[in-house]
């Protein structure tokens, strides 16, 4: 079985030739079979990297002269050398899968039997309502509005930020997450508490757009099959997003100059800081808002299969993990120290 370092990352090393004289290099080729699928860009970044990173630890040899014994050495690697996670494993085979699927044009067989990656059972990171309060305390301006729905809404972090105005709505109190995990959607409380809030920050957006209109700025990203269906509403208002970026920036698929939404690498970065002044006692982040929503409403009584329609979920057990890190776990039983 082969033992080969994995070398570094390096853009400048060379890739395997294309199978055909004229056709793009190899990795451009997965990168096209993302696009022609759909892939979000963030997919499409994570399989050509894990493509690259099979190829370079078998010496650059070609997909097509490897098969299921040197994809279970890598995959085998990956466990035993790396020490890589579970989820971080099984994203490497589905890359590699759909290389051959989808680019190879040969189904990669079966891989017998591979070091699997362990898949530790840990408990999510919930914060108590009162260090919510904190947390958000120290959030101020567009990232503390956005920190709020997070915590209001039980959102991911790419939903936020890909939120479009269309998609809020006041009238019914409701917003709706377009294509979220598992491009899916699903419907979610507006909070009544940054009703006005929300509101009052997308008027103010009215004077970017007019500006961008004014510009004739490119409209904004549309779902692909829609952008085909209807080219034009990217500069229509419903589809702006309700979190623009303050400068715009050429798309890196399409090299459209356009403004995108902000970068969530921004409310990260707040929310780390907000932490940190909080002078909190366990770690947090932007998705343990969502992991806290969660529990709270379970601690306040609500169905827990209403709790796994908010969150969207396929599985209700999903959601059952936050029964284990309620303030009551059990049925409020309490400790024999305290009787």
């Amino acid at each position: 079985m082969p033992q080969v370092p994995n070398p570094p990352d390096d853009p400048q090393q060379p890739y395997p030739n294309p199978q055909k004289p004229g056709e793009p290099r190899f990795l451009e080729q997965v990168a096209n079979a993302c696009r022609v699928k759909h892939l979000a860009y963030r997919t499409e970044q994570s399989y050509v990297s894990w493509v690259k990173r099979f190829i370079l630890f078998h010496n650059k040899l070609h997909p097509r002269d490897m098969g299921p014994v040197e994809v279970r050495a890598f995959l085998t690697h990956l466990a035993v050398n790396r020490r890589v996670s579970a989820s971080t494993q099984n994203q490497a085979l589905n890359a590699i899968v759909f290389m051959y699927r989808e680019v190879v044009r040969r189904d990669p067989g079966e891989f017998g039997e591979v070091a699997r990656a362990k898949r530790p059972r840990r408990l999510p990171t919930v914060l108590t309502k009162d260090e919510v309060k904190r947390v958000l305390t120290h959030l101020e301006g567009t990232y503390g509005l956005m920190a709020r729905l997070l915590y209001g809404t039980g959102m991911r972090l790419m939903e936020c930020v890909r939120l479009r105005i269309k998609d809020v709505d006041f009238t019914s109190g409701t917003i709706t997450v377009r294509s979220g995990k598992g491009d899916k959607d699903r419907v979610t409380v507006l909070p009544e508490a940054l009703r006005d809030q929300l509101h009052s920050h997308i008027e103010r957006l009215r004077g970017l757009y007019a500006e961008d209109r004014e510009r004739n700025l490119a409209g904004v990203e549309l779902p692909q099959a829609f952008a085909v269906k209807s080219p034009n509403a990217g500069v229509s208002w419903p589809w702006q997003w309700v979190f623009p970026a303050r400068d715009i920036s050429r798309d890196p698929r399409s090299g459209i100059i356009r403004r995108h939404h902000v970068l969530e690498d921004g409310l990260q970065r707040a929310v780390k800081r907000a932490v940190q002044l909080a002078r909190l006692n366990k770690p947090a982040s932007c998705h343990t808002f969502r992991h806290s929503f969660a529990t709270h409403l379970l601690e306040s009584g609500a169905d827990i299969r209403s709790v796994q329609e908010l969150l969207g979920h396929s599985d209700v057990s999903t959601t059952q993990i936050y029964t284990h890190v309620m303030a009551k776990p059990g049925l409020g039983i309490r400790s024999p120290l305290d009787m």
